[in-house]
């Protein structure tokens, strides 16, 4: 029985990269000269650190695009809420999201089993198998789940026949 795996994962080298570029370009810009703008990377947790939101914005505005570029999908950060550290400093973390957490699992398991396709969704892990009996109806399934789920970056693989 022909299945296969939905998947979310990061590049995390492509990641790391996209950051120290980000860096690097924060370092050389004039209007951040003599403040204390970086962005930190800590295994799945990005903190960007400035003096004000206005310069977090503007680093995000760095960062995104390096991102985009190095192929690492944006929709994996979970943005966080702006945190004031002493003086006038500001930071906002922003977590790595790898693999598929239980809620949004489960809903692409439901958008399966409600859209009366053939095929049998079950989660495992961090990752959701499909399986049907033919290779036409999960490819169905693939285009129904890249339809309905925009919020997540997923990549389906392991194709087993």
């Amino acid at each position: 029985m022909p299945s296969f795996d939905i998947t979310s994962e990061v590049d995390l080298v492509a990641l790391k990269n996209a950051v120290e570029v980000a860096n690097r370009k924060i370092a050389n810009r004039y209007d951040f000269k003599g403040t204390s703008a970086t962005i930190e990377q800590a295994d799945k947790l990005l903190t960007l650190i400035g003096d004000s939101h206005f310069q977090l914005e503007q680093m995000m505005a760095i960062l995104l695009p390096e991102m985009t570029g190095k192929k690492v999908d944006v929709r994996c950060l979970e943005h966080r809420e702006v945190q004031k550290v002493g003086g006038n400093k500001v930071k906002q973390e922003l977590k790595v999201r790898v693999g598929i957490e239980q809620e949004p699992a489960k809903k692409i398991v439901r958008i399966l089993k409600d859209s009366k396709l053939k095929v049998q969704a079950a989660i495992q892990g961090e990752a959701v198998r499909v399986s049907g009996a033919k290779r036409d109806v999960l490819q169905d399934a693939i285009a129904l789940v890249k339809k309905e789920v925009t919020d997540l970056p997923l990549q389906y693989g392991n194709f087993r026949d």
